[in-house]
């Protein structure tokens, strides 16, 4: 039997304006036993007992938008490298973004099947993961990776669908292609975006009966439908489609996020990496400069709008597109939104589990759910900046294993 016992800690949970002071949290058998200022398991011979040292405790976050198996989308790397490194990478993505305090991503594009099955046979250090293994993408669209001499430099081996889909006919096969891949979700790109060579972030991609027809398959298999949206008639397609969240979502207005609202579909707005991009963005060829600069003049605005007219917001960073490991820098442009902290600590843990429908698993510290649990140095209440300074977490324990203790 599996014990562990994590004393002296100042437990936050999600939606709670103070901690509860001074607790100690009885794992067993990877699930939360209890939870109570003093807990004996001097008769306990096997537990494993750890001084919390009066740190915060907070439930392992779950960041809503990754690429683990991506480093910038540079796809000149796709055509140099060895097929191998592809994969040597994602493991160091997956340690980076679990060290961060990350135990669960839906990832949003090229972690496959193969990744799980290895994070759940324990073969190295990495986040619990739903899938979308590959987006469905247009043909000239924002993920179909052709350079303009021609040739293709998206990553390919068996397993891995085309992303490329055409026509209603077309894009049912692929979604159920996908799902074949043994994807948990579908993304689908409805607008172009900031690093793809041949579109705009402002225009549609997929029009509305493909859309229409890719969100009947996956309700089929009582599944997700998450859609890149940048552009406004992108986003309008996407919502009247029945997609399930809009990624993104830069240029919403107040008109549609009062529909969303009331229809309660979220918004992962992923305001880091766009900030990311135009702050670090040197290496970019000038097209997309000046995308990035656009998408950064309006993100912030329209987002606060959308936030104050009630659309739900999770967290999401957007790794892999911009470097790995700094996952929860993403809950101070949250806080930028309007939300306060404990708002924010919400939107990376209870609110996902609540919207993936695995709330009784995860997202909060209580008595039988998965022990996915952090201990921050200081108090993300206070100031919850020092959640994104991994330095700053100093244990990360998944499914009642520590996965990292620098007490």
């Amino acid at each position: 039997m599996q014990e562990l016992l994590i004393e002296n800690v100042n437990l936050i949970n999600p939606n709670e304006s103070e901690p509860l002071s001074d607790v100690s949290v009885y794992i067993q058998n990877g699930k939360i036993f209890n939870i109570d200022k003093n807990i004996d398991v001097s008769n306990r011979v096997e537990a494993q007992i750890i001084d919390g040292d009066n740190k915060f405790m907070l439930p392992g976050f779950i960041d809503m938008h990754t690429h683990l198996f991506a480093n910038g989308f540079k796809k000149e790397d796709n055509m140099k490298n060895p097929l191998s490194t592809h994969f040597f990478n994602g493991i160091i993505n997956m340690h980076d973004t679990i060290d961060a305090g990350v135990t669960t991503v839906r990832d949003c594009g090229l972690a496959d099947i193969g990744a799980k099955m290895a994070q759940k046979k324990g073969l190295f250090p990495s986040p619990k993961m739903l899938l979308s293994v590959t987006p469905l993408s247009i043909t000239g669209g924002h993920f179909d990776l052709t350079f303009n001499s021609g040739f293709n430099m998206g990553i390919k081996y068996p397993g891995l669908p085309n992303p490329l889909c055409d026509g209603v006919e077309n894009v049912i096969r692929k979604t159920r292609e996908v799902f074949r891949a043994r994807a948990d979700f579908i993304k689908v790109m409805v607008t172009g975006g900031a690093l793809s060579e041949n579109d705009s972030s402002l225009y549609p991609q997929f029009n509305l009966k493909e859309l229409i027809a890719i969100v009947k398959e996956a309700k089929m298999r009582k599944s997700k439908v998450a859609a890149h949206a940048h552009g406004l008639e992108g986003i309008k397609n996407a919502f009247k489609a029945g997609v399930n969240s809009i990624e993104h979502g830069t240029y919403i207005d107040k008109s549609l996020a009062k529909l969303m609202a009331k229809k309660g579909t979220p918004i992962i707005p992923t305001i880091m990496v766009i900030d990311t991009l135009f702050k670090n963005g040197n290496y970019l060829d000038d097209e997309k400069k000046a995308k990035v600069k656009e998408l950064n003049k309006v993100q912030k605005e329209n987002k606060i709008i959308a936030y104050e007219e009630g659309v739900k917001m999770f967290m999401g960073s957007d790794s892999g597109v911009i470097p790995h490991g700094h996952n929860l820098e993403e809950l101070k442009f949250l806080v930028d939104l309007g939300m306060n902290s404990s708002e924010a600590i919400a939107a990376g843990t209870i609110e996902p589990a609540k919207f993936l429908g695995i709330d009784d698993k995860i997202g909060s510290i209580e008595p039988m759910k998965s022990a996915d649990a952090i201990l921050s140095n200081k108090n993300p209440l206070e100031n919850i900046s020092s959640l994104g300074d991994s330095n700053n977490i100093s244990l990360v324990v998944q499914d009642g294993n520590v996965i990292k203790n620098t007490l």
